[in-house]
């Protein structure tokens, strides 16, 4: 694989990466409530999810997942729902601070690590769109006699990479922010726009119809 290859597939995976998504939303939502910490652990299920399509791609099966519209509708709709869920769920945070707001104590609602990377993963990994992405781009920077296995996991790699220098920015940002994003009325609000968002993007990838 050429360099130039490289780093074409690096300008497309950017574009990608910094386009808006729940992943943005996610850690805009973990680092005032759970902390720096819970912040990386969100990027890190990230990354994991990438690597997990990444094996899916090279080993075939997300090819399935595009011609087999069950199983596609499967693993769609699970993501959607999920995505729904983390609305649903902020809306009802934002929804008992209004009823309460003296009462909003964000270190009691903290994330755990493993919470919090569960959280990146499940929110990537029940994602289909990211395995056709790989499955789209794969073909189009890798060279036909490559070792197609390194190949697609030096691409996974770069993904990974620009997704973790983009989104640690995005927590560094926001855990400089944390006397503001602490306080009662912007975490209410915070919520509320969370859960809005959250359930926009399950919608939107509950009525995704692939192009093939």
């Amino acid at each position: 694989m050429e360099w130039s290859d490289i780093a074409a597939f690096a300008f497309v995976a950017s574009l990608l990466v910094i386009s808006p998504g729940p992943n943005g939303v996610l850690i805009a939502r973990t680092v005032p409530t759970s902390g720096r910490r819970a912040g990386f652990a969100n990027v890190a299920g990230f990354v994991t999810a990438f690597y997990l399509h990444g094996a899916l791609s090279v080993l075939g099966i997300s090819i399935l997942l595009v011609q087999s519209a069950t199983v596609f509708a499967i693993v769609k709709y699970l993501g959607a729902a999920y995505l729904c869920w983390i609305g649903v769920k902020a809306l009802y945070s934002a929804y008992k601070g209004f009823e309460a707001p003296k009462k909003v104590t964000p270190a009691k609602r903290q994330r755990t690590l493993r919470k919090a990377y569960g959280e990146g993963l499940l929110t990537n990994a029940l994602n289909p769109k990211v395995s056709m992405f790989y499955l789209a781009a794969f073909p189009q920077f890798i060279s036909v006699g490559e070792t197609s296995m390194l190949s697609s996991f030096l691409l996974v790699s770069v993904h990974s990479i620009l997704n973790a220098l983009w989104f640690g920015a995005m927590v560094v940002l926001f855990a400089s922010l944390t006397a503001m994003a602490r306080n009662g009325a912007f975490q209410r609000r915070l919520q509320a726009v969370t859960g809005v968002v959250f359930i926009g993007f399950g919608w939107k990838l509950a009525s995704y119809r692939p192009n093939v």
